[in-house]
């Protein structure tokens, strides 16, 4: 007998829907690929370097994806401790675990479908050594072939002429040779300026997405809808007329939020009263995503910018767009410019500016139990914003998709207790704690 309560169903715009229909196609590609002859390369979401893939004819496979979608079927906590007793550490990324245990069990889609193996293995990111490590387990299991991207750490927080130059010498000498190659498909320039316009495109209105939260109500979550609006962004869809469409909708959704004075859609419909203001650093827990969520719009708070939507790419902070103009240097400079590949001051000051611009009542922090790349530091990060800010700052624990590491007691008492130090900064309690 299920005892559990009914769960009322989860409110989804045309956008949202859209989303679900590219997500699912894009699936039944990938697990097709083995009757359609088309080849596949696996790659990650910093560094994502689909606008190339495309131009070879080849599909885009993320492991992290993967892993998210069976942290959020609820699937990955059984598929960690197989990888666990395979002899994987517990500390390892939890990403990780839940892909070689996925894999131990025949790599299931979300379709129910066998994922193919892939053809490439395109490692374009350096900014977290545990992806390396990741690559060659991939690499052991599969025995495809593998490209190697280096991107240098901005170690001085920014991009040198040297750096940008040695990536494009690998594309030019490496990656594009290889990709030719596997693929038997001649490079072609110009197909990569197309598929780098449709991307500056979809920037351009993913960016007014972002900074439409500087509204009073913020019109939406840039935490928990944020994972949302950047998944074509930052995955398979990039680079394609079907992102262009995605965020031209999304765009008209929110326009309309704003002309109504309307605050985010959550799961349970529009949060009707804006209390709180945040900004949140570390990816969202997706094992129990949805009651995370409910934590916040419960009390009212609203994220108003997020550093995860900057992991697949930072467009909103210096203006990136990918450039058609120059192809290969705009890809180097992606690739180098991701959140995590960004030293720590470099990383305080974004956080500082959204602060100021979001008009943010404090920082929240969720650190990430198996996400070295992430939690590095970040005690040092909320000690300095509230310095330089005098706004409260709070730090939670979660995990990515280990459920063991989700006590939703402890968050829920975390957080009511920082709305409360808000509440007191502010000079005085909150209405609904008043009474």
């Amino acid at each position: 007998m299920n005892n559990e309560p009914e769960r009322q169903e989860v409110i989804k715009e045309s956008s949202m829907l859209m989303q679900k229909e590219m997500i699912a196609a894009n699936y039944e590609k990938l697990t097709s690929a083995p009757e359609t002859g088309q080849k596949v390369a696996a790659t990650y979401v910093p560094g994502n370097l689909n606008e190339l893939i495309m131009c070879f004819d080849m599909l885009n496979n993320l492991p992290e994806i993967n892993a998210i979608q069976n942290g959020m079927r609820k699937k990955s906590g059984a598929m960690i401790q197989d990888a666990e007793k395979m002899g994987h550490s517990e500390d390892v990324c939890t990403y990780v675990k839940a892909d070689i245990g996925n894999m131990a069990k025949g790599a299931i889609a979300p379709n129910g479908k066998p994922m193919p193996v892939p053809d490439l293995l395109l490692l374009s990111y350096t900014g977290c050594f545990t992806f390396l490590k990741w690559f060659e387990l991939l690499r052991d299991q599969y025995g495809c072939r593998t490209a190697m991207l280096h991107v240098p750490y901005e170690g001085d927080g920014v991009i040198t002429k040297n750096a940008r130059d040695y990536v494009v010498k690998q594309l030019k000498e490496e990656i594009i040779p290889t990709f030719e190659e596997v693929s038997g498909v001649k490079f072609d320039i110009d197909r990569l300026r197309e598929n780098l316009k449709n991307s500056a495109k979809a920037e351009d209105d993913f960016v007014w997405v972002l900074e439409s939260a500087k509204n009073k109500p913020s019109p939406i979550d840039a935490y928990f809808g944020g994972v949302y609006y950047v998944g074509p962004i930052f995955t398979a869809f990039r680079g394609t007329q079907d992102a262009v469409d995605y965020y031209k909708i999304l765009r008209g959704e929110i326009e309309a939020r704003i002309a109504n004075g309307q605050g985010p859609i959550t799961p349970e419909g529009e949060m009707k009263e804006e209390k709180y203001r945040l900004v949140v650093e570390g990816p969202p827990n997706w094992t129990s995503f949805r009651d995370f969520w409910k934590m916040f719009y419960d009390e009212g708070a609203v994220v108003v910018s997020s550093t995860y939507t900057k992991v697949g790419g930072v467009y909103d902070y210096d203006n990136f767009r990918h450039d058609p103009q120059n192809p290969l240097e705009s890809l180097a400079d992606y690739c180098l410019g991701c959140y995590t590949n960004r030293n720590l001051p470099m990383r305080v000051d974004m956080i500082e500016q959204a602060m100021e611009d979001y008009q943010a009542d404090g920082l929240l922090i969720n650190s990430i139990k198996s996400c070295n790349s992430f939690s590095a530091g970040q005690l040092m990060m909320m000690r300095e914003i509230e310095s330089r800010t005098g706004k409260p700052a709070a730090f939670i624990e979660t995990d990515l998709v280990d459920p063991r590491y989700f006590s939703p007691a402890n968050v829920k008492n975390r957080l009511e207790s920082y709305f409360q130090m808000i509440d007191q900064k502010r000079g005085g309690s909150s209405p609904s704690r008043a009474a």
